[in-house]
């Protein structure tokens, strides 16, 4: 799946740090990808209805709602079930993947994410969820 099919894929990036929603937004804009983001859980949660996107990667560190949480509502909505949801964290441990498999996630991806890693991970999804 080259860029190409990644033209018009919604992706929801939820991130409490600007400089991480600006850099996923400009790697998948680059790609062609329709981009929703939101500061943290509950700005998420207020979107998703609204643009229903494709993939999801939300942060695990978040104040008020974190991703784990974030993750859990939204795969206990059954509309959004099947939405593959990609954690992203700066720790790379054990516990906090399981955590995550345990909350519904899809993937883990490390931050800082590479250009590749962002859109393999959503090339990998979106065909799945499509």
């Amino acid at each position: 799946m080259d860029n190409e099919a990644l033209k018009g894929v919604k992706v929801m990036v939820i991130d409490d740090s600007n400089t991480i929603r600006r850099s996923a937004e400009i790697f998948l804009n680059q790609a062609g990808c329709e981009v929703i983001l939101a500061q943290d859980g509950f700005d998420a949660l207020a979107k998703i209805t609204d643009h229903e996107p494709d993939v999801v990667f939300v942060d695990i560190m978040m104040p008020r709602l974190d991703g784990y949480q974030t993750c859990s509502l939204i795969k206990r909505n059954a509309r959004y079930r099947g939405t593959p949801v990609i954690m992203l964290s700066s720790k790379d441990g054990l516990f906090d993947r399981a955590r995550g498999r345990m909350v519904g996630s899809d993937e883990y991806l490390t931050k800082p994410f590479t250009k590749d890693t962002l859109l393999t991970a959503v090339r990998e999804h979106a065909s799945a969820g499509a």
